[in-house]
């Protein structure tokens, strides 16, 4: 006879996300604790955490952290980052041997700036000279992944369960104001390092439950804006859709959703007029961008965190508050390891977001 947690259903990923929206900050294990609750989601072959806040004295520089098959990655890699970036520092990830992991990548990381002469002669932004840099290196060095590249933030990933990942980079050393984490259950792709979530651009970190069977046209459809989907997976493509139609395209949260998980035509035709052809014509220019199938997201940036299902929530979500602190989790039950009495708790109706934001004035505790 089988017995709980002796069979687990595909697609059954966990997820959780907070924000302070006072900008006070946790530790790593804070969130470790959350995640053991939903280990069983998992099956020990992906999980990893994105922590913002986590650098603040460097915080005006961007933190590329790499994985490296071989020194040869590495040494190509650092050269070319010398070459286009001012590196005020380079140095191993802190890690500690865990029994359970084996084989780890090489991890490093570098604090570092664009060269200006570069962004002029280009006639680039900032932002875009970093996101292109980062897909060359993805791209064309063999043995090479920049698995972060935001500001005061950063992606800690692996293959393991969450509480070993948190245990091999030493998680509770860190402090952040939004944390995020993710236990994967590969279904698609294999389980491997870079697979792990989150999986991140900028400061963009993005953990998902489901499955998106759109992810051919959307991958058509973003590499026609300079994005190249290295890793073929569906959760790369959703990181950078969000990154061209908020960052790129300047939408709000609220309209990013509804291109995300946009209403069937049947609801939109019971609309009032003027929200029906909003609506309408968002599908028509996104209709490309439209995130097809079952899917929990939690997406995590600078200034705040954002969660969204499906139009039909075909994957688990739940949000919960306790005074500043906003929750978002895949279950209840991993919300109330870390908040055992929340104020509110909710589901979200699908394509409903959940936006949590930092408030203007930054007070780190």
């Amino acid at each position: 006879m089988l017995r709980e947690g002796e069979i687990r259903i595909p697609s059954a990923c966990g997820l959780i996300g907070y924000i302070n929206r006072k900008w006070k900050t946790s530790s790593g294990d804070h969130i470790i604790s959350a995640m053991t609750v939903m280990r069983e989601r998992g099956n020990g072959l992906g999980a990893g955490f994105a922590g913002y806040g986590i650098y603040p004295d460097r915080k005006d520089y961007y933190a590329f952290h790499l994985f490296y098959e071989n020194i040869k990655a590495k040494e190509e890699t650092s050269e070319f980052l010398y070459k286009y970036f001012d590196v005020v520092r380079e140095e191993k990830i802190p890690t500690r041997k865990v029994k359970t992991i084996k084989n780890p990548p090489l991890t490093y990381r570098y604090f570092l700036k664009p060269k200006e002469e570069y962004l002029e002669e280009e006639e680039i932004s900032e932002e875009d000279f970093v996101a292109e840099k980062v897909m060359e290196i993805n791209s064309k060095i063999d043995g090479a992944y920049v698995f972060s590249s935001g500001k005061n933030m950063g992606v800690f990933k692996g293959v393991g369960y969450p509480e070993e990942i948190g245990e091999f980079y030493r998680l509770e050393e860190y402090k952040g104001y939004i944390w995020t984490a993710h236990t994967r259950f590969p279904t698609n792709t294999p389980g491997w390092w870079g697979g792990a979530h989150p999986f991140a651009l900028l400061d963009w970190s993005v953990v998902h439950n489901g499955e998106i069977s759109s992810y051919g046209a959307n991958v058509r459809y973003i590499e026609m804006f300079g994005y190249k989907c290295t890793l073929k997976t569906d959760t790369e493509v959703i990181t950078y859709i969000v990154d061209l139609l908020v960052r790129k395209h300047k939408l709000s949260w609220d309209i990013t959703a509804k291109i995300l998980s946009a209403p069937f035509y049947s609801v939109i035709e019971g609309m009032e007029e003027e929200e029906k052809n909003k609506l309408k014509a968002l599908r028509a220019v996104y209709q490309s961008c439209l995130l097809n199938g079952p899917f929990a997201i939690i997406v995590g940036f600078s200034n705040g965190i954002v969660a969204l299902n499906d139009r039909i929530k075909l994957r688990p979500l739940v949000a919960a508050e306790k005074g500043e602190t906003l929750y978002v989790a895949s279950e209840e039950a991993a919300v109330k390891e870390i908040c055992q009495n929340p104020d509110r708790v909710w589901m979200p109706k699908g394509g409903e977001p959940v936006i949590g934001l930092l408030e203007e004035v930054e007070v780190l505790v």
